[in-house]
This record gives C-alpha cells, sequence and structure tokens, in this order.
C-alpha cells in the first residue's frame, strides 16, 4: 500500500500543522474504497465529524469522501494533490 503512504506524506506536508490540529485528525487507517487503494482517518472538526477517505483514482488524481455513520457523501472525484487541503478544510474547519 505505497499509495496510501504517499497521500498521508503528501496531505502532512502540503497542509499546514495549525490546519491539521484544527481538525482534530486521529487514526490513519489503509485501506481499500470503491476498489481504489485509499487512506481513512478520522475527523473532529467544526462542520464534519467522522471519516474522511482519499482515493487515489486510477488518473493521477484523487477522489476524496466524508464518511458520517452509514451516510457517505463524495466532495470531489478528481481533485489534484495540491488542492486537498484547502479541499478538505472547506468541509472539515
Amino acid at each position: 500500500m505505497q499509495v496510501v503512504e504517499t497521500i498521508k506524506e503528501l496531505l502532512v506536508a502540503l497542509v499546514p500543522t495549525d490546519v491539521l490540529i484544527s481538525w482534530g485528525l486521529t487514526g490513519f487507517i489503509a485501506t481499500v474504497f470503491e476498489n481504489m487503494p485509499a487512506l481513512k482517518f478520522h475527523v473532529s472538526g467544526r462542520m464534519h465529524i467522522g471519516f474522511v477517505i482519499i482515493a487515489l483514482n486510477g488518473s493521477n488524481h484523487y477522489a476524496v469522501y466524508l464518511q458520517n455513520g452509514t451516510d457517505t457523501k463524495c466532495l470531489h472525484d478528481e481533485v489534484c494533490f495540491d488542492e486537498l487541503g484547502e479541499l478538505l478544510d472547506c468541509h472539515i474547519s
């Protein structure tokens, strides 16, 4: 699951530490979601409490989902790596 480690490294490198802390981010999990390798983690933000799933969609873009209980919402299915932090912050903080 090298892809998942790369997603995690990109997220940590591109999103300022204070923003990651504001999300209440915990528990990175390597998983498969919708047949794509994915990174799943829990957040406790102002606008979203639940899981975030970032999956490599196979075309060098990422699909981003918010999951709360049994409800899963696709935020975007073709996000570039440099847009991940801003997209997530707009929906979590």
